[in-house]
C-alpha cells in the first residue's frame, strides 16, 4: 500500500472515498458470521464485541472501528475474512453505543478514547494468553495510537504491534478540513445524520446532561464536538479536546512496531497534517501513498475490492509475530 495507486475510473480523493463505501466489495452480504458477547464496564455500563473463533494459539487481530462503524463497515467485513482465511481469530469491540444499542452510562466515544482502548485490549489479551495485533480505522486509529502513547513500554505485554489506517492524527487539522466547503455536504452532513439522533437519545437518558438545543441544531462536527462530546467526557472544550486527543504530537512515544497509513488526498486528513519521518521514533513505520481516500484503497475488478489494504495491513502486523 506504500506505492498505492487507485482505478483509473476513480479519480481524486473524493470518489476513492465514496464509491468504495457504497459499492466495493466485499458487500454486507458476504459478511462472516460472528459471535457476539456483551462484556460490562467498570462504570456499569457495556459493550458489545463481535468475535471470529479460531484455534486455540492463533494470532488475534483486534479492529477498532471508525466514526459510527461496526463490524458491519465494509473494512470490518474485509479485515475478518482476511483473519478467517489466515487461521487468525479476530475481534471487533464496539465504541459505546455503536453497537445498535443505545449505551447506559452518561458518556459515549471519542478519538482519544485510550483508556477504553486499553481495558478492551487488556480483556482480549488475556483471553488471548500472549500479545495481540491491533489495527484501528480512523478515529479508532487515532484512539488505538493514543493508548500506545500512553502505555509505552507497557504496551508489548498487551500488542505485538500496531496499525491506524486513514486516522486524523492532527484532530484539529482534520476538524477545520471536514467542515469546509464541499467536505461539510459530503460528510459531515453524513456524520451527524446518525450522530445527532444518538445524542438526543443520550439527553432522554439524562436529561440535562448537555446543552441539547446547541447539539440539535449543532451544522458542524465542531459545533457537535463542543456541545456534546467534549463536555461529556471531560475536556473543558472542542479545542482542549482535539489538542489532547491528538496521536501526532506523541508519536515519537510509542514503544512497539506501529503502521500510520495516510493517503495524502484523503478529504479530511489533509497531506499538510500528516507526520515527516523525523517527527515519529524509530518504532512508527509511515505509508503515505498519494491517493486512496479516507480508508478507500480499492483495486479492480469493476466495481472494485477493499480487500486489498486490509491483507497488507495484516501482512504489516504479522511480521511482528
Amino acid at each position: 500500500m506504500r506505492d498505492y495507486r487507485a482505478p483509473w475510473w476513480l479519480p481524486g480523493g473524493h470518489l476513492q472515498t465514496i464509491w468504495p463505501t457504497l459499492f466495493a466489495r466485499p458487500h454486507l452480504s458476504e459478511a462472516l458470521k460472528l459471535d457476539r458477547e456483551r462484556w460490562h464496564t467498570p462504570d456499569a455500563d457495556f459493550i458489545d464485541v463481535d468475535h471470529l473463533p479460531g484455534p486455540d494459539g492463533a494470532p488475534w487481530l483486534v479492529l477498532f472501528h471508525g466514526l459510527e462503524g461496526s463490524s458491519a463497515s465494509r473494512y470490518a467485513i474485509a479485515f475478518a475474512k482476511g483473519a478467517q482465511r489466515r487461521g487468525w481469530r479476530f475481534s471487533l469491540p464496539h465504541f459505546r453505543g455503536c453497537s445498535g444499542e443505545l449505551n447506559l452510562a452518561p458518556r459515549s466515544y471519542h478519538s482519544g478514547d485510550f483508556h477504553e482502548v486499553g481495558w478492551m485490549l487488556a480483556r482480549i489479551r488475556e483471553r488471548a494468553g500472549r500479545p495481540v495485533l491491533a489495527v484501528g480505522v480512523s478515529l479508532g486509529g487515532n484512539a488505538l495510537l493514543r493508548w500506545a502513547e500512553e502505555a509505552g513500554e507497557q504496551a508489548a505485554s498487551v500488542v505485538c504491534s500496531v496499525a491506524a489506517v486513514s486516522a486524523p492524527l492532527d484532530l484539529v487539522a482534520a476538524g477545520a478540513a471536514i467542515d469546509h466547503g464541499i467536505n461539510r455536504v459530503f460528510y459531515t452532513r453524513h456524520f451527524l445524520r446518525t450522530m445527532i439522533p444518538n445524542a438526543l437519545a443520550k439527553w432522554r437518558q439524562h436529561p440535562g446532561l448537555f446543552n441539547r438545543d446547541k447539539v440539535a441544531t449543532a451544522k458542524t462536527l465542531r459545533a457537535f464536538d463542543d456541545a456534546f462530546t467534549a463536555p461529556l467526557h471531560g475536556f473543558e472544550s472542542v479545542d482542549d479536546y482535539w489538542r489532547r486527543a491528538s496521536s501526532k504530537p506523541h508519536l515519537a512515544d510509542i514503544r512497539v512496531p506501529a503502521l500510520l497509513l495516510n493517503a495524502r488526498n484523503d478529504p479530511f486528513v489533509p497531506a499538510s497534517s500528516l507526520p515527516t519521518p523525523r517527527e515519529v521514533g524509530h518504532n512508527v513505520t509511515l505509508w503515505q501513498p498519494e491517493q486512496g481516500g479516507h480508508v478507500g484503497f480499492a483495486v479492480p475488478p469493476w466495481p472494485g475490492r477493499v480487500d486489498v489494504m486490509p491483507e497488507a495491513v495484516s501482512n504489516w502486523l504479522g511480521a511482528a509475530l
